[in-house]
């Protein structure tokens, strides 16, 4: 059965503002005159083209294609911020480490120094205006995804980044993490409350927002979880894995074994992740993220096809129930 979602944070979330602790996340920096042409031949994206506030999402991949970690960079001017899921911030940390050779790169941990807290909503910008200074909600309004600016809080510094991961549009905040607790009661004295895992994950699902880890993994090909557009720059020079990518897009016409879709699922009950997708009697694929949608009034799940059976509007079975293939996002924002 799956965990609870508050109603009212939720309608707090979509129709006016919400937080979400992000902590949880990996944080470092790159400095150095050749930090974006070095991560430029490591990940799948233009970090060449950045300029001071804007950023982009990124994967980095093995040799064979396959995913090491997502990486949400901003360059700030001076370094770029990136911030992967923690549990494989190590790992990422290392391997970038092992590629310095002549390169002026320097690589920093700074997940301990900041806390990661995410405003989300329509009234985001208005708030983290009021509460953060050197920002106001007219500058952060048109803020476009992963664009970022410098700030201060309780007088020490402060970045704010534009993000759309979170499934409700809206902007981390990195504070100092002694500041983290101060943060987040100047946003409850605003009437803005910290979102439950459940919650926040229902925004993020009912979005189609893979998350590494949970929808991702080191045997993803980044082309099966659909954020080629997102992360995958087709007119860079080469990138570690770019070889495998070519060749599927170019001599496969981009078919991959199996493809993640949306699911909108019969019944009452949200299926584990693991669960069996099911033709008839045959396996085709497994659910990697679920939820009780409350814009849907049912049961939604992201989860692995086999490309036969990806398209919108084909039934399948979750867990012995009826479901549909869904195109997604299962909600669009205005």
């Amino acid at each position: 059965m799956s965990p609870a979602i508050s109603l009212e944070s939720y309608r707090a979330a979509r129709q006016r503002a919400a937080a979400i602790d992000r902590s949880d996340r990996g944080r470092l920096v790159v400095s150095g005159a050749d930090r974006r042409t070095y991560l430029h031949g490591l990940l799948t994206n233009d970090i060449t083209a950045l300029t001071a506030g804007s950023g982009c999402y990124a994967a980095y991949l093995t040799p064979q294609g396959r995913m090491i970690a997502d990486l949400y960079l901003y360059e700030l001017g001076d370094v770029l911020l990136v911030t992967v899921e923690g549990v494989v911030k190590e790992t990422v940390l290392a391997k970038l480490d092992q590629f310095i050779f002549s390169e002026e790169v320097q690589l920093g941990d700074v997940t301990g120094t900041f806390a990661q807290i995410a405003v989300v909503g329509p009234d985001a910008a208005a708030a983290i205006g009021d509460l953060v200074d050197g920002v106001d909600e007219a500058m952060l309004r048109p803020l476009i995804e992963h664009g970022n600016v410098r700030a201060a809080f309780g007088g020490q510094p402060a970045i704010v980044t534009r993000v759309a991961d979170t499934g409700e549009p809206g902007f981390d905040v990195f504070v100092e993490r002694g500041l983290s607790q101060r943060f987040q009661d100047a946003l409850s004295s605003r009437g803005i409350g910290m979102l439950d895992e459940a919650t926040a994950d229902a925004l993020r699902i009912e979005a189609g927002v893979p998350r590494f880890l949970r929808d991702m993994d080191d045997q993803t090909i980044p082309l099966e979880a659909g954020i080629t557009d997102r992360a995958i720059s087709l007119t860079k020079g080469c990138y570690v894995g770019q070889e495998v990518i070519i060749r599927v897009l170019h001599r496969g016409h981009g078919r991959v074994a199996r493809r993640l879709v949306g699911l909108m699922i019969d019944g009452d009950d949200a299926p584990s992740a693991g669960t069996a997708i099911v033709d008839r009697e045959r396996d085709i694929g497994v659910v990697t993220s679920s939820t009780l949608s409350p814009a849907i009034g049912k049961p939604i799940a992201l989860g692995y096809v086999h490309r036969d059976f990806a398209a919108p509007a084909t039934a399948v079975s979750v867990g012995g129930v009826r479901a549909v293939v869904s195109e997604l996002p299962f909600v669009r924002h205005a």
